[in-house]
């Protein structure tokens, strides 16, 4: 039904005379503003259509849960066509399998073995900071990204272990049961975590509850990442400097002192050999950075540096026997492990908080990662597809000896400079690891640790991003404040409650931007129907009378009050700027609602109480513009009745107006 019908009549045809309003401000410069009411109509501001409950209901679930329609490319299709559609669904192999060709398969064995010789060295190396078997690392990276390669849509993405997921479950775990204290009971706990975590992210998923994840902001991941990069740092003094004997824990005191305390156990070529390759890996990652053409030279100094240094050790073992190495590592394929996932007894508690925790991360990454090298090649990855891919990848590899996996940033940039086509640069990788795992294993007997934790600096230090920072600080303090927070609380105190903490200040700035929302006053931009804030447009001009106020948010129970206190004051100010400028008096105030996309029960009680506060001071309220959602709870409430035929307008410009009319017209 429309609203206001009577006033159309009113104002349409030649037969309302033009009138003109003047109006005098005395301010530092005197400005005459003039309102025209010259013939014109007053629209109407119409309900929404009638929906059912069940109707409402399906378009609110739909517009939540479905905002891409996925199946929007099943109407009208055949049977065949559809059951066809529905493989290429949920396995994204069916879409790019029949055109694939021998020039793709061409660029994929070269992005394949490229990142390969990345990805040995580095799950050798994040099995490590994991605290656990090097060999995981390699397990880590034959699995997942088999199951990826079927399941995944991007094209660029290289699965793997990954730096922040291993360290937040090395040290969760560690906390719980050191490694070396019950090795098995670690291991079942790390397959465990696993477990949880692909179902956990598998079920947001099939729930498309992906928002989920929105709430590690990227401000939030920033200070993370950066704190949790310095901290891996700092850990890696074990091996660069050769200490035996080393503290678990993961704060930067705890770190620095234990460094400096066993200093009689610093070994001279262990600094020696560890700091040369350091400097060296720097280097080729810089070298990378500056020229992505030379992509391969950072690609492949990992393993280059791997093959030296064991190469080294192994010639001149005699005389470098200070340095530690890797030592043996059963060759093989990867070992079931379902029978020793661990659903039972005292640390089940840890598994499942470290699997969420740790699933949460590295869901985050990869889909960051995924996304971000979809939208630089020109195609689209499916957030909640990505999220199934990852959750049974993780499911799959908790079975058979593998821990959390994800997409890795440096493998998956390293995938796209080498010209990769599809996933099946991942099956490239993952058949170079089975060669690895098959006939190489010995060849890292006396591979130095010291060459696994330069590998780990350098691949991490690439997480601290300054620029980042010093933009957040410029643009949004509260973003600011979430990721120092975030920072401080990974270097200070632990790197779960680092997260925590970062966790904590993101959804306080929700809460504050829910309850504290922005209002302002608004005013005519002389010459035009507009009206805009006027501390933000400084040649918008008040109207005289006229309180116009605009509410940017939704008004909800979280707000209701604070918007009902705030008005009043922006009222009584209005009234003193008023008196001081040209002494008229305020007799109507107009809310614009604009921005208000949706209200509550709180927000209109909150709206009626002050309507009854006003008409007691003899003041108009009047609502500009409501949405539809808005406008059907206004008129169901039946708070609409109290408005009247002249209490709701379709803009600022008309209310004003037509009130002045209506004003002018009276005797």
């Amino acid at each position: 039904m429309g609203l206001n019908s009577n006033r159309v009549d009113h104002y349409s045809g030649s037969g309302h005379a033009g009138q003109v309003h003047t109006f005098e401000t005395t301010t530092d410069h005197p400005v005459t503003i003039t309102v025209s009411t010259e013939a014109m109509t007053v629209h109407n501001v119409c309900l929404p259509p009638q929906k059912s409950t069940v109707q409402k209901l399906r378009h609110r679930l739909s517009e939540v849960f479905f905002p891409d329609d996925p199946l929007h490319g099943f109407k009208n299709q055949s049977r065949l066509r559809k059951l066809i559609l529905a493989l290429q669904f949920f396995f994204p192999v069916f879409e790019w399998a029949p055109n694939y060709s021998l020039t793709l398969l061409r660029a994929d064995v070269v992005s394949g073995l490229t990142i390969a010789s990345l990805a040995i060295p580095q799950g050798i190396s994040y099995a490590k900071l994991a605290s656990l078997p090097p060999i995981i690392g390699l397990y880590s990276s034959f699995v997942p990204p088999l199951i990826y390669s079927v399941l995944g849509s991007s094209k660029h993405l290289a699965v793997g272990p990954v730096s922040i997921a291993s360290l937040v479950m090395g040290t969760m775990l560690t906390e719980a049961v050191p490694y070396n204290q019950d090795p098995v009971l670690y291991l079942k706990l790390a397959f465990t975590a696993t477990f949880v975590a692909g179902v956990f992210q598998a079920s947001l998923g099939l729930l498309r509850l992906g928002f989920v994840i929105d709430f590690l902001s990227k401000a939030t991941l920033l200070g993370f990442m950066a704190g949790a990069a310095v901290i891996v740092s700092l850990q890696q003094l074990k091996g660069l400097l050769g200490i035996i004997h080393f503290t678990t824990k993961m704060q930067i005191i705890p770190v620095l002192s234990s460094a400096i305390e066993h200093k009689n156990e610093w070994s001279w070529e262990t600094i020696v050999m560890g700091f040369c390759f350091l400097a060296f890996l720097l280097a080729t990652r810089h070298i990378g950075m500056r020229k992505p053409k030379l992509f391969w030279v950072s690609a492949a100094a990992p393993l280059a540096s791997v093959i030296l240094s064991t190469l080294l050790v192994t010639l001149f073992r005699s005389k470098l026997h200070g340095i530690a190495t890797i030592g043996h590592l059963e060759k093989g394929l990867n070992p079931p492990s379902s029978n020793m996932l661990y659903f039972h007894g005292e640390y089940l508690g840890v598994a499942i908080k470290t699997g969420i925790i740790t699933g949460i991360l590295s869901l985050t990454e990869g889909i960051a990662v995924g996304r971000t090298f979809a939208a630089l090649n020109d195609y689209q990855v499916d957030g909640n597809k990505e999220m199934i891919a990852i959750g049974l990848m993780n499911m799959a590899g908790s079975c058979s000896s593998c821990y959390v996996t994800t997409g890795s940033f440096s493998r998956s940039a390293v995938n796209a400079n080498a010209g990769a086509k599809t996933v099946v640069s991942n099956i490239i990788m993952a058949s170079t690891v089975l060669v690895t795992l098959l006939f190489l294993m010995p060849l890292f007997h006396y591979t130095p640790n010291l060459i696994l934790a330069a590998i780990i600096i350098t691949a991490v230090i690439g997480l601290i991003d300054y620029q980042s920072a010093i933009k957040l600080w410029k643009v949004d303090k509260l973003d600011f404040l979430a990721c120092l927070s975030s920072f401080l609380g990974v270097l200070m105190i632990s790197v779960p409650i680092g997260l925590a903490i970062a966790v904590g200040v993101s959804v306080f700035k929700i809460l504050l931007h829910v309850t504290r929302p922005n209002t302002g006053v608004l005013g005519n931009i002389p010459g035009t129907h507009i009206y805009q804030n006027v501390n933000r447009y400084r040649e918008a001009k008040r109207v005289p009378s006229f309180a116009v106020l605009g509410i940017e948010a939704p008004i909800y129970f979280a707000n209701a009050t604070y918007l009902q206190e705030r008005i009043m004051r922006w009222i009584r100010e209005e009234e003193e700027w008023l008196a001081a400028n040209n002494g008229s008096s305020l007799k109507c105030v107009i809310i614009d609602m604009t921005a208000v996309t949706g209200i509550d029960t709180s927000g209109l009680a909150m709206m009626k109480e002050l309507k009854k506060m006003l008409e007691k001071r003899s003041l108009q309220l009047v609502l500009a513009n409501p949405g539809g959602t808005v406008m059907e709870k206004l008129h169901q409430s039946n708070i609409l009745e109290s408005f009247g035929s002249e209490g709701v307008y379709l803009t600022v410009d008309e209310a004003v107006t037509d009130i002045s009319s209506s004003w002018k017209s009276q005797p």
